[in-house]
This record gives structure tokens, C-alpha cells and sequence, in this order.
């Protein structure tokens, strides 16, 4: 084993980054783990549910239990273990895992090391934050958050609702966005963490250079030819996505 390869990593991101693709493509290499959103607090009973974890009389799972069964979900054979944190779901996290390691408590980092082992962190970004707030928006309309998938618990039912143009509804993600973004890069700099950082706009551009990017990041291996790494989702932006765009753009200031 490489001195420098990790045990686990999480893909940090906001939604509508391409999140859903990086962890599918990085599937694909079959050396980066099967990563997921495992820790996304209204999954987790979903999650329970697919691995059979038995549940105490009011329902509750051990999370000592769930955490035991997402790692053996989520590795590859190397023992490598990934999955996909969006803010406010690490705080979340670090909180469950200290009613498992309580000696460890207020302690983030070292409460992820004693559960994950080395644990490496990606920082997924997007510069165009009003393409995403638009892209969110229609995917909280209609609850179609993927086309595709990589074996995700939710996120592809839909809503059967039909999206409807929102000027404040954008005005609204493009804060949050902004929020969280700063969130992260708090959280990072407070703890001693430095991210390897991956552009929405180069994944888009070149999925492959992307993927081996991070890998080399993870002192992981890479699969021999292109062709091993693999797209599990497909695009979602289409016109209508262009023309909320453009008509937000052409909205006046006040809204």
C-alpha cells in the first residue's frame, strides 16, 4: 500500500455541482470506493432499510451499527472508502459520530479519522453560481435531481410538478450557494484542512482529466486507458435552463 493513499475521502460540495457525476465516475474506476450521499440525514432510515439494520423499539438504529454498514457499502476491494457530504450534513455527521466516540467529542477531524481512517477531503465548485441556482430551483421543482444514477437511495422520483420561472426562488440559491461556499471554506480553514479543488466548469469539460485528477490526489492508481472511467449520469440542462438564465438576467435590480 502507498504511504500517501488514503483510507476514505469525502466530495464536499453545494448541490447542482456535478456532484452525482464525480462520485459515478469515480465508481468507475473500481478503486475509489462506491461513494454516496451515506450521511445525508433524511436518507439515512432509507439506507437502514436496504441494509437491514435491525432497529431498537422506537425505531432508532445504532449508529455505531449504520456507520459499520456504510463503510462495507462504500469500499472497493483496496479497502478505499468514499461518499459525498454537502453542508450542513458534516456537522450532522460529526455529531453522530460522537455518540460513538464520545472521548472524541467537538474534535471534527479527529472524530473522522477514528472513524474513516486517513480521510482525505475534494472540493467541488462552480463559477457560474447563477447556472446552478437555476438548475437547483428546477430540481427542488420537480424533484428530479438526476438522470441516470450510480445506485443513489433517492433523488430521482420527481414531483410531477412542472418547473415554473422564480425570480426570488433563484435570488434565494444564489445566497445560499454563496453561504455555503463560505461555510466550507470556514470549516477547511479552521481545521488545517486543504482540499484538493475541482472546478464544475474543467469536470464538464474533460470528465477524465478530472477523475484522474483526483485520484493522483488520493494516491490511487488509475485505471490503464480512458476508457475505464465512465460517465453513470447524463446532463440535465437543457434550453429551459438557458432561458431562465437569460430572463433572470434581464429582470430589474429591485425583482
Amino acid at each position: 500500500m502507498p504511504a500517501d493513499r488514503v483510507d476514505s475521502y469525502f466530495v464536499c460540495a453545494t448541490p447542482r455541482t456535478g456532484s452525482s457525476l464525480l462520485l459515478g465516475l469515480l465508481e468507475s474506476t473500481g478503486v475509489a470506493g462506491h461513494p454516496q450521499a451515506y450521511f445525508r440525514a433524511p436518507d439515512e432510515p432509507l439506507w437502514a432499510d436496504r441494509w437491514r439494520l435491525p432497529r431498537a423499539a422506537d425505531g432508532r438504529v445504532d449508529y455505531a451499527d449504520y456507520l459499520r454498514a456504510a463503510l462495507a457499502e462504500g469500499r472497493t476491494g483496496n479497502g478505499v472508502f468514499g461518499a459525498k457530504l454537502m453542508w450542513g450534513a458534516v456537522e450532522e455527521l460529526v455529531a453522530r459520530l460522537a455518540t460513538v466516540h464520545p472521548d472524541l467529542s467537538g474534535a471534527d477531524t479527529a472524530l473522522l479519522d477514528r472513524a474513516f481512517g486517513r480521510t482525505r477531503f475534494v472540493f467541488l465548485r462552480r463559477d457560474d453560481v447563477l447556472a446552478q441556482a437555476v438548475s437547483w430551483l428546477r430540481a427542488e421543482q420537480t424533484g428530479a435531481w438526476f438522470v441516470g444514477g450510480n445506485g443513489e437511495i433517492s433523488g430521482n422520483a420527481g414531483t410531477g410538478r412542472a418547473p415554473r420561472f422564480d425570480a426570488a426562488g433563484i435570488r434565494h440559491y444564489l445566497q445560499v450557494i454563496e453561504e455555503h461556499n463560505a461555510a466550507w471554506e470556514a470549516w477547511f480553514a479552521a481545521r488545517g484542512i486543504r482540499p484538493y479543488r475541482v472546478r464544475y466548469e474543467d469536470l464538464d469539460q474533460d470528465m477524465v482529466a478530472a477523475t484522474r485528477g483526483v485520484l493522483d490526489f488520493l494516491g490511487l492508481e488509475p485505471p490503464a486507458g480512458d476508457g475505464a472511467i465512465v460517465a453513470r449520469h447524463r446532463r440535465q440542462a437543457d434550453r429551459l435552463n438557458r432561458d431562465w438564465i437569460e430572463r433572470y438576467r434581464a429582470e430589474p435590480v429591485d425583482g
